[in-house]
């Protein structure tokens, strides 16, 4: 981009990073492997849209592919707003985990995540679990 376009689009835009989903406050996810169960639990920590599904995709594909848990467990906890991104992404991590032989659940997913995932038809694949025994941890509070 010529220096004196990059100046006009800094006046409008403010700078060129300002926007760019990398420099967002770092990956949206935090992780949790329980070894002796073989379960990975995958905490998504921000609002799922087009910009961070790209960064919460890469990293839940990494670490699936490094533990091959038996279960996956999405944790919708700090989610608060999903649009249709956030189904393609749930879509695509149940089928890579089935081709591994594992299985798909979510906890605290909040009532609006829950219609979407209705709407969608994404419940008949993978359950809502309500209270869940993991590797001695009980996780409740649940839709």
């Amino acid at each position: 981009m010529p220096t004196s376009t990059r100046k006009k689009y800094k006046k409008l835009n403010g700078p060129m990073w300002a926007s760019s989903p990398t420099h967002r406050g770092g990956i949206q996810m935090k992780t949790e492997y329980i070894k002796k169960d073989k379960i990975l639990i995958l905490k998504i920590t921000e609002e799922i849209d087009h910009h961070s599904c790209e960064k919460i995709k890469k990293r839940a594909d990494y670490e699936i592919q490094i533990h091959i848990p038996k279960k996956v467990i999405f944790d919708f906890d700090n989610v608060n707003f999903m649009d249709s991104s956030g189904i393609g992404m749930v879509i695509g991590r149940y089928k890579l985990i089935s081709m591994f032989g594992g299985k798909t659940s979510m906890i605290n997913v909040k009532p609006a995540i829950k219609k979407v995932f209705e709407m969608s038809g994404v419940l008949k694949l993978i359950p809502i679990d309500e209270i869940d025994n993991i590797g001695g941890k009980r996780i409740e509070k649940c839709v």
